[in-house]
């Protein structure tokens, strides 16, 4: 559904992507891990069409993501960036009825717009925040309802970043909980973390990107548990086994990286 080849994004002078091929295909929860840096969000942003500019191929069903025009993008493609519309002073529903735009005509709410938008929300917890002031939540409140608009988008991509940021862990739970019903209902999702115990517990692949190249992708175990994770976060980070998943835990006083 998403593929690249050779993909080389700059800011600057900076090369961030450097040579990317990949694959993403549709009913995955992918996280996209690694250091500060490592080429995340501007992995995210490219695939979304927000970074024009790219080299090589970045394309959605085919399709490379700079010669779609931004309504049809946004009919395939929902992208929650790290900083969107924080002040707004809107009411929440509001926010929430804001991704219905690419399937709307104009700003009058249809009932499938409204169903849409009262789905949304009570999968994300966040009917009881439908008329307060968006620019009044609290972080954790906001994220939940920038969660409801990308959901309320219905596209068949979710590509969100820091989703879970400021937000409480048992809500963090749910929400992980929720982009993994959608991946199974056959959306890809790609949700950029350094929440690596999260990413560990409901990803059904990780994507190990470090200085702009992808140093692994696979299952969590893979990923986890080979030395291309260690190379990228030093051997500090201890995984191991618990339960039926895995625990990462730093371990104070360990070797050099």
């Amino acid at each position: 559904m998403i593929q690249t080849a050779d993909l080389r994004v700059s800011r600057g002078p900076r090369l961030v992507l450097d040579g990317l091929d990949l694959a993403f295909h549709a009913g995955d929860l992918i996280a996209l891990i690694g250091l500060n840096g490592a080429g995340k969000s501007t992995l995210l942003e490219t695939m979304a069409g927000a970074l024009p500019g790219y080299a090589g191929q970045c394309r959605v069903d085919g399709r490379e993501v700079s010669s779609w025009k931004p309504r049809e993008l946004a009919r395939r493609v929902a992208f929650l960036p790290q900083t969107a519309g924080r002040r707004s002073p809107v009411a929440a529903r509001q926010v929430v009825f804001m991704g219905r735009y690419p399937h709307s005509p104009g700003w009058i709410e249809s009932p499938e717009d409204a169903a849409a938008v009262d789905r949304a929300m009570h999968d994300t917890a966040c009917l009881p925040l439908a008329s307060r002031a968006f620019s009044a939540l609290s972080g954790g409140e906001r994220q939940r309802v920038l969660l409801a608009a990308v959901l309320a988008q219905e596209a068949p991509v979710l590509l969100l970043d820091e989703p879970a940021a400021h937000v409480d862990l048992p809500n963090q739970i749910e929400m992980y909980r929720l982009l993994r019903t959608q991946a199974a209902r056959g959306v890809l999702c790609l949700a950029a973390t350094h929440d690596l115990n999260l990413a560990a517990a409901f990803a059904t692949r990780l994507l190990l990107l470090h200085e702009g190249k992808p140093l692994a992708f696979g299952t969590p175990a893979e990923v986890l548990r080979g030395e291309a994770f260690r190379r990228a976060f030093g051997r500090e980070i201890e995984v191991r086994a618990e339960g039926d998943g895995m625990l990462i835990t730093y371990r104070a006083g360990g070797g050099p990286r």
